[in-house]
């Protein structure tokens, strides 16, 4: 009787970790187009996957700088809310941006045991294809005129989202055209290079999100050195700087996007005016001096928006913009709580970045998505927003537990120390 519940308890758990990966998939399908649906599908994972958890390997995960730390930043976000000088609801406001960092450790034990890793990129992959197809048949083909677009030229969210979500894909699959390349698949060489060349096409002539063309030639330099010989580091940068002049030369709105950011800069050095460059400045100048006020252990949890609306009493022009976003993951973390938890943060990056030094297809998507978030960070908070939080919750995770299993197993057939 026993052993039948034991099995029944077993088949149970597997038929439940089924789900849990198929949710996982659909959770990273949703990401490119509703935020709404993301969430109910993360709720559903949840409710799926914690039954299935092994908590002896879970507790093996948060042991490790890659599972544990992002669990002490949120534990410190917790405590910050003890000191904060604002009230409850802004207390709990301030933690939200926190809780996903929980998810990281579960996912990397769900994908050291499951199979559907790949799965998961593959269908954030052509959920974002499918989004590059509607939204350039929107903008150029008469007869699909009647697909609502948003003020930025992009169907759901904002040109900076989708470009972030482009950046991603295209790097994943310029590793997989040079592996296909080295194999002689010259069809998936194609196939891929055009789906590239579309989703760069579209950031050059569609919607222009200016942190990515900041991401692409640092992601362009670390696939060179990772992936290229002395001869294909030739070809790659050839290759983008004659993608990029055509882009730059044809596309004004390119050129007009890339410009603004000096014409307002000059013009909010000349005459403090208020514009996106102008505000970010401030956002920058205040958090600076808000860090000053309380460098070690910060304001607590929740302090930024109470912070910035105090610093604008009795100002004007760029001065008078309060924010609830400091535009820089770094100092989001300082305001709340200080130096402690920014060397939490960067431990965060510097682990994660170390778990994918290996040189498999998931090493590299691991790879690209910390980079990605590291350098979108510096204009961003965007470990904090949601899709980019998520994505980079979700591509660590997945990616993460894609690279341990296989240095399990490279261990266990003595290819590994």
């Amino acid at each position: 009787m026993m052993t039948g519940l034991s099995i029944a308890n077993q088949f149970d758990r597997t038929r439940l970790a089924r789900v849990a990966d198929g949710l996982a998939v659909a959770v990273a399908v949703s990401m490119p187009w509703s935020t709404s649906a993301t969430g109910i599908l993360l709720a559903l994972w949840l409710l799926a996957l914690i039954p299935t958890l092994d908590w002896a390997d879970l507790r093996r995960t948060i042991a490790t700088p890659a599972g544990g730390l992002p669990v002490l930043l949120f534990l410190l976000g917790v405590v910050g809310m003890l000191c904060a000088d604002v009230t409850l609801i802004e207390r709990w406001r301030g933690l939200d941006s926190f809780f996903k960092l929980l998810v990281i450790p579960l996912l990397l034990v769900q994908f050291q045991r499951s199979d559907r890793g790949l799965q998961v990129f593959i269908g954030y992959a052509v959920s974002c294809i499918v989004l590059l197809v509607l939204s350039t048949a929107a903008q150029f083909i008469s007869a699909f005129s009647f697909i609502p677009m948003q003020w930025d030229h992009v169907l759901v969210k904002n040109a900076a989202t989708q470009s972030g979500e482009f950046i991603s894909c295209i790097f994943g699959l310029l590793f997989l055209a040079i592996d296909s390349c080295e194999r002689r698949r010259w069809s998936w060489v194609i196939g891929l290079l055009l789906v590239v060349l579309g989703m760069v096409a579209n950031i050059f002539y569609v919607a222009t999100g200016r942190t990515a063309l900041v991401i692409i030639p640092v992601l362009l330099v670390i696939l060179a050195v990772r992936k290229l010989n002395g001869r294909g580091i030739l070809v790659l940068f050839a290759g983008a700087i004659f993608v990029g002049g055509i882009g730059w030369f044809s596309s004004p709105y390119l050129r007009d996007r890339t410009i603004q950011i000096w014409t307002d800069f000059q013009s909010y050095e000349a005459a403090d005016a208020r514009n996106s460059s102008g505000e970010r400045i401030e956002f920058w100048k205040k958090s600076a001096g808000f860090v000053r006020e309380a460098p070690i252990f910060g304001h607590g949890t929740g302090t930024i928006e109470s912070l910035f609306a105090k610093s604008v009493v009795g100002q004007s022009g760029a001065s008078a913009s309060a924010t609830t976003n400091p535009h820089n993951q770094t100092f989001a973390v300082a305001i709340q709580l200080g130096l402690v938890g920014v060397t939490v943060l960067w431990a965060i990056w510097i682990a994660h970045l170390l778990l994918f030094r290996g040189s498999g297809l998931a090493e590299w998507i691991g790879l690209v998505i910390v980079v990605q978030n590291i350098v979108g960070s510096l204009f961003n908070s965007h470990l904090f927003d949601f899709v980019q939080g998520w994505v980079y919750v979700v591509g660590v995770g997945v990616a993460g537990g894609m690279a341990l299993k296989n240095r399990t197993a490279d261990k266990s057939a003595g290819l590994a120390p």
